[in-house]
């Protein structure tokens, strides 16, 4: 299981970082009209260090997903991970689609000047985004503390939760589009490819998950035995 673990999270680093982001670099502007415009402008947003900040989030909360064995009921004796790391692995995660939805609906709304009313500094981005993942870790905490299947509960909440956000994300690009807004395209789409990369991430541990249940009943049906 472990070794297939390994496998999901390298497939998935190479996904987001070769097709999701230059994916989201293409809807930003798609009037691309040499193939070297278009790796000249990838390459800019790969020297961004805010670019990396979400980026290294979803790559880092996949291997953590997968590889953490939680348990509240205080019943086994094997050492396990303490439950606010899945909660703040979650809470991360449900910030950046949280922050996703709030953005596009509000270029959407009231076009560039709601980035120059709120996010004039990139300092005011982290913070809201932060504030996000500080209330979003209370809520999965407070829910999830006494159920034993953490990582399962909070995982099937980010597909939920990435869904819902390209639903409001992609009516919102467009409208955008449409408006030939300058830098609104950009956030929208950062709504787009963050809620494509949530519900991937979240397709990982949700497979892994069925498979070690589905090998645990036969091999407790058949030979009495218990994947751990």
């Amino acid at each position: 299981m472990r070794k297939w673990g390994v496998v999901i999270t390298i497939v998935y680093a190479l996904i987001l970082l070769g097709l999701i982001v230059p994916g989201a670099v293409f809807i930003i502007r798609r009037e691309f009209a040499e193939w070297a415009k278009f790796l000249e402008a990838l390459q800019d947003i790969y020297k961004e260090w805010m670019f990396w900040i979400p980026v290294v989030a979803v790559l880092v909360s996949q291997p953590l997903l997968l590889f953490l064995s939680v348990d509240t009921s205080q019943k086994r004796l094997k050492p396990r991970a303490h439950i606010l790391v899945s909660c703040a692995v979650a809470g991360v995660l449900t910030a950046l689609l949280a922050s996703g939805v709030i953005w596009s609906l509000g270029f959407a709304a009231r076009g560039e000047d709601f980035w120059k009313g709120l996010f004039e500094k990139e300092g005011n981005v982290l913070l809201f985004w932060g504030a996000l993942w500080l209330a979003w870790g209370v809520v999965f905490y407070l829910y999830a503390r006494n159920s034993t299947a953490v990582v399962e509960r909070l995982v099937s909440w980010l597909l939920r939760g990435s869904v819902l956000e390209l639903l409001v994300a992609v009516p919102c690009h467009i409208i955008v589009r449409r408006r030939h807004d300058c830098s609104a395209p950009m956030v929208t789409s950062f709504g787009i490819a963050t809620g494509v990369a949530i519900m991937l991430l979240s397709f990982g541990p949700s497979v892994l998950f069925l498979y070690k249940k589905r090998l645990g009943t036969l091999l407790g049906s058949q030979f009495g035995l218990a994947i751990d």
